[in-house]
C-alpha cells in the first residue's frame, strides 16, 4: 500500500554535485522520520543522513559538510543534496520512511528500491 520511489541517481565526476529525491505514495496518515542509507556490494547498508518530522538532522561523519538532507512534508518527499562528491560515495542509495498508514501513530518502516550513484572520472 505504501511505496517509496527514489530518483536522481547518476554518474557524476569527482567534485561534482547531485540531488536525489524520494517520494512516498499510497495510504499515508503521517510520516515520522525519513532517511537515506547507502550500500556498497558486499557490505552492509549504512546510514547516510536522517531527518525527523520536526526537521532535526543527523549525518554520517563521512558526509558531514558535504551532504544536506531536507524534506517537503506537503509533497511527502525527502531530498539528499550531495556536494563535493568523492569516489567513496559510490553506492546504491536507499530511502527510508517511517509511515503511519492507519492513524494509530504506530509507524512502520518502508524502503525504496534504491538509486545508483556513481562517482568516477
Amino acid at each position: 500500500q505504501v511505496q517509496l520511489v527514489e530518483s536522481g541517481g547518476d554518474l557524476v565526476q569527482p567534485g561534482g554535485s547531485l540531488r536525489i529525491s524520494c517520494t512516498v505514495s499510497g495510504t499515508i496518515f503521517s510520516i515520522n522520520a525519513m532517511g537515506w542509507y547507502r550500500r556498497v556490494p558486499g557490505k552492509q547498508r549504512e546510514l547516510v543522513a536522517a531527518i525527523t518530522s520536526g526537521g532535526s538532522t543527523n549525518y554520517a561523519d563521512s558526509v558531514k559538510g558535504r551532504f544536506t538532507i531536507s524534506r517537503d512534508n506537503a509533497k511527502n518527499t525527502v531530498y539528499l543534496q550531495m556536494n563535493s562528491l568523492i569516489p567513496e560515495d559510490t553506492a546504491v542509495y536507499y530511502c527510508n520512511a517511517e509511515v503511519d498508514y492507519s492513524g494509530s501513530i504506530y509507524y512502520h518502516d518502508y524502503w525504496g528500491q534504491g538509486t545508483q550513484v556513481t562517482v568516477s572520472s
